[in-house]
């Protein structure tokens, strides 16, 4: 079995998801390999990753809003708020959203479906850099 690890780096302009099949697209046609699986890790406790419909981006406005009303900002309990009032709940979302997806590789390509798309999924208000590790393992 052959591994294929690569690493790319995003930067943010504030929350929302931003897509990266593109760019993992690219790794996994990179490393030639034809049938197996593909990792993507995000390496931040404050965004996630997210496979979402990318053919109307109202869906993931309305994820958006989904995300925002279950863990308000505003939640006057949470302690942890060193970084401002959306340093807690951007912690909560990530736990609640994950921060890895697998998906099977065929034929060289991801076998997403049709409307399926990978996002990364920032929960903080302000930009940010952020690290996204892929590892591509088969044959």
């Amino acid at each position: 079995m052959a591994t294929y690890p690569a690493s790319f780096s995003l930067r943010s302009s504030g929350k929302g998801t931003y897509e990266i099949t593109r760019q993992i697209s690219e790794v996994v046609s990179e490393s030639g390999i034809q049938t197996g699986t593909v990792t993507v890790f995000v390496q931040h406790t404050s965004a996630s990753l997210v496979i979402m419909e990318n053919a109307d981006a109202s869906a993931r406005t309305d994820l958006h809003a989904f995300f925002d009303h279950l863990v308000p900002e505003d939640t006057p309990y949470f302690i942890h708020t060193y970084e401002g009032p959306d340093d807690m709940p951007s912690h909560i979302r990530m736990v609640l959203s994950g921060c890895s997806e697998v998906v099977p590789v065929i034929d060289g390509r991801m076998a997403l479906g049709t409307w399926q798309g990978i996002f990364l999924f920032e929960h903080r208000d302000h930009p940010h850099q952020r690290s996204v590790v892929v590892m591509v393992q088969g044959d």
